[in-house]
């Protein structure tokens, strides 16, 4: 079953629950798929369809962001939305796997003793291989950990 239809199964179980907040926030998400599929002009691929989860949710924490904090009406349906788009977000690398993807990216590249100036050819080489399963500033903060050692 792909994302599409897994989307759509679930807004259909909140239009019958009446759960107005979930039914637009998965509406949302469906729109984004399709819009998606429909640029490309085929099925999307798991990771295209992950690719346009990952990315509703970086603008939702986005707005989130950048909303005043009196607004609470917005924040409070920022962090619910977010909360029902996680449930299709795939899983995310935490710290420690990010760094054995270092480790493995170091001894592809040679290099031995890493120093703040190849942190570029670092990031060149490991961002493909944790794309889509790992949040950029994440991998860029614990590598720029790595390298202060």
């Amino acid at each position: 079953m792909s994302r599409i239809d897994e989307v759509r199964a679930q807004m259909m179980q909140a239009m019958k629950e009446h759960k107005k907040e979930r039914k637009d926030a998965l509406s949302a998400l469906l729109t984004a798929l399709k819009n998606k599929a429909i640029d490309k002009r085929e099925d999307l691929t798991a990771e295209e369809e992950n690719a346009v989860v990952l990315k509703e949710i970086k603008a939702l924490k986005e707005t989130l962001e950048l909303t005043p904090a009196n607004r609470t009406d917005i924040v409070e349906e920022c962090k619910f939305r977010i909360s029902v788009l996680e449930e299709f977000a795939p899983e995310m690398m935490g710290e420690e796997e990010i760094k054995t993807a270092v480790k493995e990216v170091l001894d592809e590249l040679g290099v031995t003793q890493p120093s703040v100036q190849d942190k570029g050819k670092i990031m060149k080489a490991l961002m493909p291989k944790v794309k889509g399963k790992a949040d950029g500033k994440l991998v860029s903060e614990v590598l720029a950990g790595m390298l202060a050692e």
